[in-house]
Parts: structure tokens; C-alpha cells; sequence
């Protein structure tokens, strides 16, 4: 389906979302400089090569401009992963974590055999989506060790990034889209955590 906005209007909707992701970013690397964020390496690094690869494939499902937050995103992404390392983030990687690393990697040959990008981008936002899980683990685990503000950010910011894409297929909007509902089920788990800590804390003053 064509995107019915003009490339004028899918331009701002991009700048706007490129502009969310350093908003976001900036802070979360200042949180990890700082000790109070402690992200998880591995799962950054799943993060990266998944984004990375799907821009590529967004750029032949015809994905326009709307592509460029996607871009931004990959580069920074592993940029995280590596400051995050640097400074010691959690980094216990597993054999589960490895078998999200593999099954993304995985998506290439996918795509040279079904000689579709979809094919891709579908292998891919499921291992995007089972990467979060040891980040969905951590935040279940210890709730107040990531910034709830950094998801939400990242949940418009693919919202906007869907709406500025010049074309809405499967292999431009699945992944951006499974990512975005993966930032909100993040984001509602671990409030629902800190309110049950918090009870919790209460209760036994």
C-alpha cells in the first residue's frame, strides 16, 4: 500500500524520529557512563544486527526515507552494546542468548533462498522480538535497572517511522511494528513491577 502522505510530510515524520533516537540514546549512554544503567551487551548486539539488516531490506520493500530512523538506529544500537561493554554491563551471555545471535545472523541465507526481503525481515523481527527477552528478564528481575522513558521514546519513534515509510508492506512496516509492541510490553511489565516492589516495600514497614 502507498503511503498517502507526501514526501514532504514522510521527511518531517522522519527528521522528527531520527531526532527521538538520539533524545533517547543520548541519556541511555550517559546512564551506562554513569553506572546507572546497566544494559544487557548481548542483547544490544542482537538488536543491532537485526535493525541493521532490515534496513537493507525496508530499502528494497521500497521503504523511502522512512528507512533513515532505521539506519540511525542500527549505528547506534551497536554503539550501545559497545559502551555497555566497556563499562561492564551485564554481559552472562547463554546459550539460549546465542540462539537469538544465530537465528538473526540466520536471515541472510533466508533471504538469498526465498530471494525476498520479506522472508528476512520475518526471521529477523522474531529474533528481534525473542533477543528482548533476556532484557525482559532483567527488567522482571530488577525493575529499576532500566529507564522506562527510553522505550517509551522508542515506541513513538516507530511509530513515526512507520508513517513516514513510502510504501506500507510487510517488509517495511513488520519489524518496526513487532518492536514498537515489544517497547510497550516492556514498558507495562516492568511498571507492574515497581508498583508490586513498592507494595511490597511498604508492607513490610
Amino acid at each position: 500500500m502507498t503511503n498517502p502522505f507526501g514526501i514532504e510530510v514522510r521527511s518531517i515524520l522522519s527528521v522528527i524520529a531520527i531526532w527521538l533516537t538520539f533524545v533517547a540514546y543520548i541519556p541511555y549512554l550517559k546512564g551506562i557512563k554513569e553506572g546507572k544503567v546497566q544494559p544487557h551487551v548481548f542483547s544490544w548486539i542482537i538488536w543491532g544486527a537485526t535493525t541493521c539488516i532490515v534496513f537493507f531490506a525496508q530499502l528494497v520493500g521500497n521503504g523511502g526515507i522512512g528507512t533513515l530512523p532505521i539506519a540511525i538506529s542500527g549505528i547506534t544500537t551497536f554503539l550501545v552494546a559497545l559502551f555497555a561493554y566497556h563499562k561492564r554491563g551485564e554481559i552472562k551471555i547463554t546459550k539460549v542468548d546465542w540462539f537469538f545471535f544465530i537465528l538473526a545472523l540466520s536471515s541472510l541465507p533466508f533471504w538469498f533462498f526465498f530471494s525476498s526481503p520479506l522472508a528476512a525481515v520475518i526471521v529477523l523481527s522474531i529474533a528481534d522480538s525473542l533477543g528482548f527477552i533476556p532484557t525482559i528478564r532483567k527488567g522482571y528481575t530488577s525493575p529499576h535497572s532500566e529507564p522506562l522513558g527510553f522505550y517509551l521514546i522508542f515506541l513513538i519513534r516507530n511509530t513515526l517511522a512507520i508513517m513516514a515509510l513510502a510504501e506500507w508492506n510487510l517488509t517495511t512496516v513488520l519489524f518496526p511494528g513487532s518492536a514498537g509492541l515489544a517497547c510497550l510490553v516492556f514498558v507495562i511489565l516492568v511498571k507492574f513491577r515497581q508498583k508490586n516492589q513498592k507494595s511490597f516495600s511498604t508492607t513490610l514497614d
